[in-house]
């Protein structure tokens, strides 16, 4: 991100309930880079609320956009990069003399396809054609399991997933994976549910359809029925379905069996047809995630007629292809998915529509250009540094848990040995020579762009796990935690300010990307993490004693979470947030304890008139400032992982000694959980 952030020019007070804290002209101040001070709420109390005091005024100031749903130094990072993916695209779009076949070539000929709004408009449905024609010719049961197979080559997901994955069990090699898939709504509670919300999500879900379906030219009358059917079929997958929580257990979700033994959990699946319908040999063995989801399937397909099964399929294809499609079904996909779930205004720019697509299907093509024009090598030296130095203070902590034995402290310390580590962009690109990129049509680029990625997904099949392969592109505002690689990852994108700033000093970066890098080296260790070894394998290293230990001390985390309100009477969920929350209390203590080794500690001298623990703190506040629409809120909290911004500032400090120390949070202040229910396992 290229924003400046302004220097503090004249002397603030800040007033808290212990007194004031006055910052006089005299005290050193920053160039203007690393923290926003005019984002502060000095007049809020730290102690009660640090999120407001830390960057109150930059929520009260900063809207949501209305082409978003969410607006926060993610978002602002990453509309910083598409300016930089839009002048890349351009330009490959005006480049006449790229070879044929070239990276250049494919990325402009996308972009330029999918900004020629008249011809989409033009065109029609008819690109998609002959994929309607196909579901529409389906006659019998094997039929079905051919139109299954087809439309998951199309990376539609009907009914179910399969994909190949790391062994969970033997991370060496790739197994054949298959999970639950084929709903249109974003979890199987809004299928179950019965309080209003839930039912009006319904009914707006069923209009949407209805519309989709005299969009494609049924009559009012006929788009009705199969709306209906619709929901009736995804109704009873969504009553299959294992939890998000139940899913986020790896003991849950591995089941290898045997081709013999699938055949008998799911028999009207017809295998031996539907992997030659797949273009794969059957493989020895697969993994099935949730079984009891393929009993179900197992019975709907031999029950529910194929004339519902064809207007699923029909529904299915339509729903993915939407927003690539002209506009009538551009705007009803939006209208419902973007409108009412999100609650954003507008939709975006139609470069931004287009740029994620090829993000998606040509995504290292575009991030190789990228990085070259945004990643120097001195930032990928300075985070491997704090990447190094993190991996540094982890290693004392868990040398010095008092909690942990020996035993299994040595096994912790071998598998942080064993990390991988990247930073910024991989050092073997992908290969998109047997993709052809064309001007023919958007959909049909799409559509070709989901053919190859589930091709080169299925080929890895029976080959050694390639451990250079990233799972991001470089211009991803992210970063992430591999269980089965056991490697950390930290792509170009992120690795500009709010979150790392090499003009700003280490008390901001620390607190910052120090805190993501610990975040991600903590989910090693996380409630779920911690059941992968040195390896990647999913192996108990832990003694009996210590495992108890650690899942007495997630409880409080659960519960921690668990009572915190963001909207109406929902709260959040600390089981299926507990891994995020675990990481990022962790990675805090982590980043802290890394930075206490820096000068810039040890000489403790204020900037701005903060100590440089307290920056440290607020560079973690600022990472996590954010506005949110009542609706994306409301789906995160039911269907996401990770907790709204705001909680994952108070939630983390709220169990720190170093941050009520550096505030002078008191007992009974909200800011300091009470003495027995503090969280401490990092």
């Amino acid at each position: 991100m290229n924003k400046l952030f302004q220097k503090l020019s004249l002397g603030l007070i800040i007033i808290t309930m212990f007194g004031f804290i006055n910052l006089q002209c005299s005290t050193p101040k920053s160039d203007g880079h690393g923290f926003d001070l005019k984002g502060m709420d000095t007049t809020a109390n730290p102690a009660q609320n640090f999120y407001e005091y830390a960057v109150g005024n930059w929520v009260k100031n900063n809207p949501v956009p209305d082409e978003y749903s969410y607006w926060g130094s993610f978002t602002i990072l990453a509309e910083n990069n598409y300016k930089v993916l839009k002048e890349i695209l351009e330009k490959a779009a005006k480049n006449k003399t790229a070879k044929k076949g070239s990276n250049i070539q494919k990325i402009g000929d996308f972009f330029s396809t999918g900004m020629d709004s008249i011809k989409i408009e033009e065109l029609g449905i008819k690109p998609i054609e002959k994929e309607l024609k196909k579901i529409a010719s389906i006659k019998s049961r094997n039929d079905l399991i051919g139109a299954i197979a087809w439309a998951q080559k199309l990376d539609g997901s009907p009914v179910f997933n399969i994909y190949a994955a790391v062994n969970a069990k033997n991370s060496k090699e790739y197994i054949a994976t298959l999970s639950q898939s084929g709903l249109g709504l974003p979890d199987r509670n809004y299928y179950l549910k019965k309080d209003k919300r839930s039912v009006e999500t319904r009914k707006k879900y069923v209009d949407y359809v209805t519309n989709t379906f005299a969009l494609l030219g049924y009559s009012k009358a006929e788009a009705e029925k199969n709306a209906k059917t619709v929901m009736k079929i995804e109704t009873k997958l969504a009553k299959a379905s294992m939890s998000r929580v139940e899913r986020r257990d790896p003991y849950k979700t591995y089941n290898k069996m045997s081709i013999a033994k699938i055949k008998r959990l799911a028999p009207n699946l017809n295998w031996n047809n539907y992997f030659t319908y797949l273009g794969i040999s059957a493989p020895n063995y697969i993994n099935v995630a949730q079984p009891k989801f393929f009993k179900a399937v197992n019975k709907m397909i031999k029950r529910v007629p194929i004339k519902d099964w064809k207007v699923y399929l029909t529904w299915n294809f339509i729903n993915r292809s939407a927003p690539y499609l002209n506009s009538s079904f551009e705007i009803a996909n939006f209208d419902f998915y973007g409108k009412y779930l999100r609650g954003a205004k507008v939709q975006p720019e139609r470069w931004k529509r287009v740029m994620r697509a090829i993000n998606t299907y040509l995504g290292e093509a575009l991030g190789q250009i990228y990085v070259k024009k945004t990643f120097p090598p001195e930032a990928k030296a300075r985070a491997a540094k704090i990447v190094a130095n993190l991996k540094t203070a982890m290693k004392s902590r868990i040398e010095n848990l008092d909690w942990m034995s020996e035993v299994t402290k040595k096994q912790a310390l071998h598998k942080l040995a064993s990390f991988t580590v990247k930073i910024g962009y991989p050092d073997k690109w992908r290969d998109y020579s047997k993709l052809s990129i064309d001007r023919k049509s958007y959909i049909g680029d799409v559509l070709k762009g989901r053919v190859f990625a589930f091709k080169r997904n299925m080929n890895k099949l029976g080959k050694p796990v390639d451990k250079t392969e990233w799972g991001m592109t470089p211009q991803t505002v992210n970063a992430y935690y591999s269980p089965t690689k056991n490697e950390i990852v930290f792509p170009a994108a992120i690795l500009q300010p709010p979150f790392f700033n090499q003009k700003a000093d280490d008390a901001i970066n620390y607190g910052a990307m120090g805190a993501v890098i610990g975040h991600e080296i903590t989910h090693g260790f996380d409630d779920q993490g911690r059941k992968f070894n040195a390896d990647g394998n999913l192996k108990d290293w832990w003694t009996k004693e210590d495992g108890e230990r650690f899942d007495k001390r997630a409880q409080k985390i659960y519960d921690q979470f668990d009572s915190y309100i963001p909207i109406d009477s929902l709260h959040i969920n600390g089981k299926l947030t507990a891994g995020e929350n675990i990481a990022d209390l962790g990675g805090l203590t982590v980043a802290f304890t890394a930075f206490k080794n820096t000068e810039e500690f040890k000489k403790n001298e204020k900037l701005d008139g903060f100590t440089p623990t307290q920056r440290f703190f607020l560079g973690w506040a600022q990472v996590w400032e954010n506005n949110m629409r009542p609706q994306a809120l409301r789906l995160r909290i039911k269907t996401n992982p990770h907790s709204p911004g705001k909680y994952r500032v108070l939630g983390p400090l709220s169990n720190m000694p170093v941050f009520w120390k550096a505030f002078n949070v008191k007992p009974g202040d909200k800011m300091r959980m009470p003495k027995d229910k503090v969280v401490k396992i990092w």
